[in-house]
């Protein structure tokens, strides 16, 4: 399991939301890049990047921020929020974007994903964003009545290379991950797990940690990053040791 550094781009700036909300956020750096920089240094294997502005827009509206990031480091990137097409997804690979990562037309568009993963094979992520275990689209604004085992079990012989699910009730309220839902989800698929969603110390790494043998092969954490109250080097470590 390894830990994934989150970095939310919103109007160029780096900023983390509470539950997804647009007008709730917390602006922790102008230059997303450089954070990008001080989580490689301290030992980050991938990152994983945000445009905001992009999700809610249906389109990306971050590139400036993001070519910077992909320029600045050498580890993988990985890209999600308005990517709605096969053209916008060539873009960020030709850019130097390691993965994709499709979110709201994994149910408006399931053959997007499906080709996808033929065109860039290992590539292409699925984001499974869910309140109350039900799939929510467009930035988190619009709930459906598809439940995330059901779109995780969809995508099962596409060739995913994982699924990013997360929690939004906990994403940024440091509240502790939602080990049952995820848990149910990494048994339910045959595809790798990414934890995501009110991570905010050591002790919820701690109890992740378990979940890898279900499937859960890494945790994406922002806000607990940002504010200190987990330590990356550390969370690296007990992992690497565990």
């Amino acid at each position: 399991m390894i830990v994934i550094p989150a970095i939310d781009i919103k109007q160029g700036r780096c900023v983390r939301l509470l539950q997804g909300e647009m007008d709730r956020e917390t602006v922790f750096s102008d230059d997303p890049s450089a954070m990008a920089v001080r989580w490689e240094a301290e030992g980050a294997t991938l990152i994983h990047v945000v445009d905001l502005d992009g999700a809610v827009e249906k389109k990306p509206r971050n590139l400036d921020a993001i070519r910077k990031i992909v320029e600045q480091v050498n580890i993988p990137i990985q890209v999600g929020g308005g990517i709605r097409d096969e053209e916008t997804i060539r873009m960020y690979f030709d850019l130097g974007v390691e993965r994709v990562v499709i979110g709201s037309e994994a149910i408006n568009n399931p053959s997007l994903v499906t080709n996808a993963c033929r065109l860039w094979p290992g590539k292409i992520v699925v984001g499974i964003d869910a309140r109350n275990g039900m799939v929510a689209i467009e930035g988190w604004t619009k709930t459906t009545d598809v439940s995330a085992i059901r779109l995780g079990k969809q995508f099962e012989d596409a060739g995913v290379a994982a699924i990013n699910f997360t929690d939004i009730e906990r994403d940024g309220m440091r509240s502790g991950p939602n080990i049952d839902a995820t848990r149910q989800l990494a048994k339910a698929v045959h595809i790798d797990v990414v934890a995501s969603g009110g991570v905010s110390s050591m002790k919820d790494i701690e109890n992740l940690a378990p979940l890898e043998v279900d499937g859960v092969v890494g945790v994406i954490t922002g806000r607990a990053l940002y504010d200190g109250s987990l330590d990356l080097k550390a969370a690296i470590a007990w992992l690497e040791n565990r």
